[in-house]
């Protein structure tokens, strides 16, 4: 089995949660026409980002809800980002993966807050996810700053994932994180990695897109380009995984008695 993934590379609308599930409709019904399986949008993209004091009215349970139901009715799997208020009324830089049939699969607090962007509106989780299986095809997820740590994607990897979603709102000055860092995460863990990324400015960032979907070699099967907006994609396949596995054998030879 194989799984073809569609990400949607897009400025949003900051603060208009109607408007960005539009966005997400409408890119979803693309995708599945094209093919796609499964349909990921970047970075907190149903409410927006950079938002300041405007996210926590928005930050509501219904929003899944409303992911869910443009799953069901396009027949197409969804990974969105969107935050999530907590009991104690924090709230978590989250994604959400829904099946095609509008049933959720997981959800993942971002663990690994960047700068005072970061810690000034959301509270970090403290797990990594559970790997997840979609026609066969075995995906872990992170978001955004989290897979510029290696022991990640490591991990994503040695849970047996075929591929890492990673959902970002990457800006400026690190576009080398898009051009050069995913490839090689890639390739360090023979995992394919999809990298989905925002474009224009929100406040005071301006984001660098670049959006990416890598192959275990290292390859970028397809991209988008800085100011580019619309779909990326590529098609997973675990023979890929497998065989990335034995011509490279980073996991294989590692020493963990010593490290």
């Amino acid at each position: 089995m194989t799984l073809t993934i569609a990400g949607l590379q897009h400025d949003g609308i900051a603060g208009d949660v109607d408007a960005n599930l539009a966005v997400i409709a409408d890119a979803a019904r693309e995708a599945a026409a094209r093919g796609a399986g499964m349909l990921v949008t970047p970075e907190m993209f149903v409410t927006g980002y950079n938002i300041g004091d405007a996210l926590a009215p928005l930050a509501a349970p219904e929003l899944v809800d409303r992911v869910a139901a443009i799953a069901h009715e396009h027949g197409i799997a969804i990974i969105a980002g969107l935050p999530e208020t907590l009991p104690d009324g924090g709230i978590t830089n989250s994604l959400v993966a829904i099946d095609r049939s509008g049933a959720e699969l997981l959800r993942y607090r971002k663990t690994h807050l960047f700068g005072d962007l970061d810690r000034s509106l959301f509270v970090p989780g403290d797990t990594l996810p559970p790997a997840i299986d979609i026609d066969g095809v075995r995906l872990s997820v992170l978001i955004c700053y989290d897979v510029e740590f290696p022991e990640t994607v490591r991990a994503a990897a040695l849970s047996g994932a075929d591929a890492v979603i990673v959902p970002t709102a990457q800006m400026e000055p690190f576009a080398h994180i898009a051009e050069r860092l995913i490839p090689v995460r890639a390739w360090e863990n023979q995992v394919h990695v999809v990298y989905v990324n925002r474009t224009g400015t929100e406040g005071d960032l301006t984001y660098v897109g670049r959006s990416s979907i890598v192959s275990p070699e290292g390859v970028v099967l397809d991209s988008l380009g800085a100011t580019d907006t619309g779909l990326l994609i590529a098609t997973i396949d675990p023979e890929a995984t497998r065989r990335a596995r034995r011509e490279n054998p980073y996991l294989a030879d590692r020493r963990t008695d010593l490290y």
